[in-house]
């Protein structure tokens, strides 16, 4: 939790005792269904939680608004999102159900009462969506294929809605141009915000609908 709040210095007392209960949630959570690598459940905080609250370091959704993560695993980059955001609305979405039960479950001991849970694919889903987010599920184009249609066209923020994917450099300027030249992405890199070598390779990547 250092590490978290030596970026986030404004936590709520709120926001701080949800973040740190995550920890052993999800050791115990991950000792019963392997929903992070039993080699790295020790560098949750920095490895996971830091590296999806490093979505709020480029952008700020407002309040209201309806965000998707797509794939999310054990609940990243969505339930920190959350933590951040709480009066946003996070659908957290996979299509594997023990990880999303994980999803569920650890979100329900920490009190967010902003997020639902389904355990779905992409092109199953009937809602509209200002924002998707999404940490390594998919190269840029599928992503952009799948989403498509349920990212809403009504636009209530500074930039139009699409995604905010969590990647590694070298392979987010590579999917940038697979999406061809009509599309429009921005890049950030995750080593101005953060100082730890992990995020030396890291990036937020942003591509309209």
């Amino acid at each position: 939790m250092d590490t978290i709040l030596k970026y986030f210095p404004d936590l709520s007392p709120t926001q701080i005792e949800q973040l740190s209960q995550l920890g052993d949630l999800y050791t115990d959570w991950n000792s019963k269904i392997n929903v992070i690598s039993r080699k790295d459940i020790e560098n949750i905080y920095p490895h996971h939680v830091l590296h999806s609250m490093g979505l709020a370091k480029v952008f700020q959704f407002k309040d209201g608004s309806k965000v998707m993560d797509l794939g999310t695993g054990g609940g990243f980059p969505g339930i920190p999102l959350a933590i951040l955001f709480p009066k946003v609305d996070f659908l957290l979405v996979d299509s594997i159900g023990k990880k999303v039960r994980v999803t569920q479950e650890v979100a329900d001991a920490i009190g967010l009462e902003n997020v639902r849970t389904q355990q779905a694919r992409a092109e199953e889903l009937k809602e509209k969506f200002d924002f998707v987010v999404t940490r390594a599920v998919a190269v840029l184009p599928k992503l952009v294929a799948w989403t498509r249609r349920i990212i809403s066209d009504k636009h209530q923020h500074g930039v139009p809605n699409g995604i905010w994917a969590l990647k590694g450099i070298d392979r987010a300027t590579e999917e940038a141009k697979a999406l061809g030249k009509g599309a429009y992405t921005e890049i950030y890199p995750m080593s101005d915000f953060f100082d730890e070598e992990f995020f030396g390779t890291k990036c937020v990547i942003y591509t309209q609908k």
